[in-house]
């Protein structure tokens, strides 16, 4: 068994020893008052939080503009409710913060080197403040614990949230001691944290409320926490990643499923995200393992049967290989009557996104099968425009528990983006920028570069204020670049950007018109009427519409305000009836 496997399985296994002992549950002999003899146990301990790094997904992004699933979201339609219990569905959950601070009122027991001892403190405080930073996302104002309460704690425990800002500064100390303290990679044992994972993710954090503060119009009474300080740490964090050396962007290579290339279109982006070893993979700064027998997920078979397909609008996001827009003049688009002139001489991630017949859908024997049309069903397809990112033509991996391929925890791609955002944000992107970021990407797709003077969308989306073409197609780039990997509300969010949801595309599936139906007429599948798929006519045109019988195009839950509800999520009842100082969030009665 390979190295990293071994590993990832000490890991898991781990993970049961830490909650046990977390939970004062003895194990044989061992207690809380034994427990802290050795660094391994440390080790041990902090091989428990690993579960809260980003896990296999074929669902990321199904609450944005990017997708549409087959039942409405509620969030998005503004029909939530506050929750009655506080749980880890609803974020309101404190048990894994009290685990950490288990932990850290106690290591100091244990003797040994500091920096062995350190190195897993860092692995510690580097999960409390990846956990917070959630928090802060989803409640705003939180209480900081910097210990496991017990029930004696009453001033602590019935305390008001602590100012969001207070509790920002807190995650980056946290993170930055892991920075300080976690070896690099090469000193660090596969999959475990190193010093470019815990860089990668404060760069994160420093690009979303970076970005939050500038389009919110906040203000900081602290100057490192301000939207300048943030996205100039932004850019130094990901800066120093990318002078490492360590990383570059990689070629998809074929992952034993025959599908490197298929009738004259590379599959690069694709292949990226189906390959069965990740452990010396240029891209992945931190990656999960899995194989065989060993340990697997599901993502190759859910991708298939999500209820889940791409928007109207994100597939019209993609622009023509040479970087035009799809609707200005002269770009050679040649329209959407079907889904080959759709995406003809589109960016190339197009084809590799989502399903068609210039992508292999399933692979037997050595022989490529296409599917005749593109899945359009309420159970796999909603909008004939199904993601297939996480889609191994290989049948087996599509088997129940039998996905073997390895998952990128942070990508080198994000990082470039990180980048490339902030740095326009502060007015200091230049060509050598993008030339080292945004086009990186591109070169991977055999696109078209970015200048720092793109030609402006004639159609451009409505984020509600004036942006410029540099910061629009970077947006665009990461939309493309990063679609199904769980960022899009975030970025929508930290953009002030919901005015993108009023757009009708952005629930629409394709156009349907006479080569459509024809199409799927041979397929048994019809639109309209009371056995068909569900359609809508908008603007002149007819549109699948998943919707139809619940949602009219002008339901008011689209409609986002400054003052909207949904910026911050409910405290849960029971909470607030607990401890009245935590007062609930704004518009939530």
């Amino acid at each position: 068994m390979k190295l990293k496997y071994l590993i990832y399985v000490a890991i898991f296994s781990g993970s049961l020893v830490a909650c046990d002992v977390t939970d004062l549950s003895p194990i044989d002999s061992f207690t809380d008052e034994s427990y802290w003899t050795s660094v391994n146990d440390l080790k041990l301990y902090a091989n428990g939080l690993y579960g809260n790094l980003s896990a296999p997904t074929a669902t990321g992004d199904n609450i944005s503009d990017n997708f549409v699933t087959n039942s409405y979201s509620s969030y998005l339609f503004n029909e939530l409710t506050i929750p009655a219990e506080a749980s880890s569905d609803n974020g309101w959950y404190w048990n894994t913060i009290r685990n950490c601070n288990y932990f850290m009122q106690r290591y100091d027991k244990v003797p040994g080197p500091e920096e062995e001892i350190n190195k897993y403190v860092a692995e510690v405080r580097f999960f409390r403040g990846l956990l917070y930073f959630d928090k802060i996302k989803s409640f705003g104002d939180v209480p900081w614990y910097e210990t496991d309460l017990q029930t004696s704690d009453t001033e602590e425990l019935y305390k008001a949230r602590d100012n969001r800002d207070y509790v920002l500064g807190k995650i980056m100390a946290d993170i930055g001691y892991a920075i300080n303290w976690l070896p690099t990679k090469a000193n660090a044992e596969s999959g475990r944290l190193h010093k470019d994972a815990a860089k990668t993710q404060l760069a994160r954090i420093c690009l979303y409320y970076g970005t939050y503060k500038k389009y919110h119009n906040e203000t900081s009474s602290v100057d490192s926490l301000s939207s300048t300080s943030l996205l100039q740490k932004a850019a130094s964090l990901a800066k120093e990643i990318m002078d490492s050396g360590n990383y570059s962007i990689v070629k998809g290579t074929d992952a034993g499923s025959d599908q490197l290339s298929f009738d004259g279109y590379p599959l690069y982006y694709s292949n990226q995200f189906t390959q069965e070893d990740l452990s010396t993979n240029a891209e992945g700064i931190l990656c999960r393992f899995y194989e065989t027998g060993v340990l697997t997920h599901e993502t190759g078979r859910q991708v298939s049967e999500n209820g889940m397909g791409l928007s109207k609008d994100f597939v019209e996001s993609f622009l023509m290989k040479d970087g035009t827009p799809i609707f200005n003049a002269g770009s050679g688009y040649k329209g959407d009557d079907n889904q080959e002139n759709e995406f003809a001489d589109r960016d190339p991630r197009i084809y590799q996104i989502i399903d068609n017949k210039h992508r292999p859908y399933t692979v037997i024997s050595g022989t490529r099968y296409v599917n005749a049309v593109a899945n359009v069903t309420a159970s796999q397809g909603v909008t004939g425009y199904p993601c297939v990112k996480y889609r191994s033509a290989n049948s087996k991996q599509a088997e129940a528990r039998n996905t073997s391929y390895d998952w990128f925890v942070y990508r080198y791609a994000e990082v470039l983006l990180i980048y490339a955002e902030a740095q326009a944000e502060l007015g200091l992107c230049t060509q050598e920028v993008l030339d080292k970021t945004i086009n990186l990407l591109r070169d991977r797709v055999e696109m078209a570069h970015l200048t720092v003077s793109p030609v402006a969308d004639v159609r451009p989306i409505d984020y509600g204020y004036t942006l410029s073409n540099l910061l629009y197609e970077i947006r665009r780039e990461r939309r493309i670049e990063l679609i199904a990997e769980g960022f899009r509300l975030d970025d929508l969010k930290r953009w002030n950007a919901m005015k993108l949801l009023e757009n009708p595309k952005t629930m629409f599936g394709l156009r349907i018109t006479d080569d459509v139906i024809a199409a799927y007429a041979a397929a048994n599948i019809t639109f309209g009427g009371a056995s068909g798929r569900p359609i809508i006519t908008y603007d002149g045109e007819t549109y699948l519409y998943q919707y139809a019988a619940a949602k009219t195009l002008n339901d008011a839950g689209r409609v986002w305000s400054d003052s909207d509800r949904r910026w911050l999520s409910p405290v849960p009842t029971n909470e607030i009836t607990l401890n009245p100082n935590l007062i609930q969030n704004p518009g939530w009665n």
